[in-house]
């Protein structure tokens, strides 16, 4: 697995100061949204500076690409004290002495990866199964629709700041390139056929509740630090709560193997039971719920050890197996 990691790093000013950075970097900039100026000139050594005007909050924000300013190499522990250097480079060459990188506060952070799983057929089927998880302890439905339903399946924590997406690449490129200019429309089509198979999973940490129990540090250069040697464990910590580990199958195979491979009587009758709830109740949580049982801990250790999924397919869905994904990452 080689996992992609993205800081957010936010500077809020009073009006003066404010305009006195615009000023420096209004020929500078690639391009303008409605109250928010992009300049791009670093883009390519990792970072993009944003500029929010807005009428009570003015901000600077630095989105800046890990991986890219790594040279293409994963953040870790061992480099951690490399990026932070060059980061610091930046930002003081950027804004020369007026900010350091300790005046910005860390205020979101995004980790990805993709999963080639072979094929689009496969990519949307396993779209399709895993949106019959609905939702998981902690996690519920997004209330804004930032990906299609019909090419994602995405959920947000419920009060700790931490959002998960896992989306089909050629279905994300395909939708954008219906609303695109003439050029830009070839090229994310041409994007999309390399992309060909390719689920993209994405946790992203969202609040400052989320940044600080990940990393409980004053300054900003430390939490970088910390957070370069969790990137891995966060993402695996999340992927784990809401996927669910096994193969999966059809409703009929998953209780035929169920029936042969576990001897407990106890154990098999709430696996059968969970297995028929979860499509009933359409919510993974919902169906450990109805089963009622103080140890459902037990009972999903007990499907991960004969590497069955407990959410089936539906009887609508022409596939009947699907690897587990766990055996991509």
């Amino acid at each position: 697995m080689y996992l992609k990691s993205t800081l957010e790093l936010t500077l809020s000013l009073d009006s003066e100061k404010f305009y006195e950075l615009l000023d420096r970097v209004h020929s500078k900039s690639e391009y303008s949204d409605g109250n928010k100026l992009v300049d791009e000139t670093l883009a390519s050594k990792g970072i993009i500076v944003t500029y929010h005007d807005k009428q009570y909050k003015k901000k600077v924000q630095l989105t800046a690409n890990l991986n890219l300013l790594l040279d293409g190499d994963e953040p870790d522990q061992g480099n951690a004290d490399k990026l932070i250097r060059k980061l610091e480079k930046r930002v003081n060459n950027y804004f020369g002495s007026m900010y350091a990188l300790d005046d910005f506060n860390l205020s979101k952070m995004y980790l990805a990866t993709d999963i080639d799983v072979g094929g689009r057929d496969k990519a949307g089927a396993y779209i399709k199964v895993l949106q019959r998880i609905g939702r998981v302890k902690g996690f519920s439905p997004p209330r804004d629709n930032r990906l299609s339903d019909k090419i994602s399946f995405c959920l947000d924590g419920n009060s700790n700041g931490v959002e998960f997406m896992i989306y089909d690449m050629v279905g994300l490129l395909l939708e954008r390139s219906r609303e695109a200019d003439s050029e830009s429309k070839e090229e994310l089509k041409a994007l999309a056929k390399k992309s060909a198979g390719l689920l993209r999973v994405e946790v992203r940490l969202v609040k400052s509740t989320a940044i600080r129990a990940c990393a409980d540090e004053t300054l900003t250069t430390d939490q970088i630090a910390t957070l370069c040697g969790k990137g891995r464990k966060i993402f695996l910590d999340t992927f784990q709560r809401i996927i669910p580990f096994g193969h999966f199958y059809k409703k009929a195979k998953a209780v035929e193997i169920i029936c042969r491979e576990i001897t407990d009587a106890k154990t098999k009758r709430r696996m059968l039971r969970l297995v028929a709830l979860a499509p009933e109740k359409k919510s993974l949580l919902l169906a450990q719920k109805a089963l009622n049982c103080r140890r459902i801990e037990d009972v999903m250790a007990a499907f991960a050890d004969i590497e069955v999924s407990p959410v089936t397919f539906s009887k609508r869905h022409d596939i009947k197996h699907l690897k587990n994904l766990y055996s991509f990452i």
